[in-house]
């Protein structure tokens, strides 16, 4: 009863506090809407990265549609996931670090993304749900690398000799050490843009929405 009776003793200075917080509030809460491009809105230097998204995916994901903004990071993507892609891991490896990374970062669309591609590639469910809870794989190598991922985020790069000679006794070289490193840049990328513009989770991949 006091406190109240001293904010009413003193209402100018009340009502201007009042006020800063309320706006201050505002800028924490609001959200910019970013547009998710086609092929025929985008800027014309995204143009040619949304194509080849077309032609790998039939369709464009909408992440791919809101990144096209900036025409940097949409080619920076396309380039660096045609590496991994086309690397020395097989598909469910590729899509056992994705997922795991979108997990760990949080990245809602990637999480329901990955999962759709990690099941379409063969990778057992319970693994895949497995790795959607932040648990491990049963899988001794999908174990590995969603480990090493994981742990290679939460540590922002610094792993320990133990980090690295567990990974390397589940029968992977340096090399691949090193490779997946790329793996965590590209979907760094994806995760950050997901998280950043919040794009509507396209339709193929809803039945695996995830809320974290």
């Amino acid at each position: 009863m006091a406190r109240i009776e001293g904010l009413l003793a003193h209402p100018p200075k009340a009502v201007a506090l009042d006020r800063s917080h309320n706006r201050s509030q505002q800028r924490v809460t609001h959200m910019t809407n970013f547009p998710v491009h086609t092929i025929e809105t985008a800027p014309e230097r995204s143009k040619p990265a949304l194509q080849q998204l077309q032609s790998a995916f039939g369709m464009i994901p909408n992440i791919a549609g809101a990144m096209a903004t900036s025409p940097v990071l949409i080619n920076s993507l396309v380039a660096l996931f045609g590496n991994v892609h086309g690397g020395s891991f097989t598909e469910a490896q590729v899509q056992t670090v994705l997922l795991t990374d979108a997990v760990t970062n949080g990245s809602t669309w990637a999480v329901a993304f990955h999962t759709t591609l990690a099941l379409k590639e063969g990778i057992d469910p319970a693994d895949v749900e497995a790795i959607r809870e932040g648990r491990l794989p049963k899988n001794g190598k999908l174990a590995a690398l969603s480990s090493l991922a994981k742990t290679m985020i939460e540590k922002r790069g610094r792993l320990s000799d133990e980090d690295v000679n567990r990974f390397l006794a589940a029968g992977f070289g340096k090399d691949h050490l090193l490779e997946v490193i790329a793996a965590v840049a590209a979907s760094t990328i994806t995760n950050y843009t997901g998280n950043i513009t919040r794009p509507p989770l396209d339709a193929p991949f809803q039945d695996h929405a995830w809320q974290g």
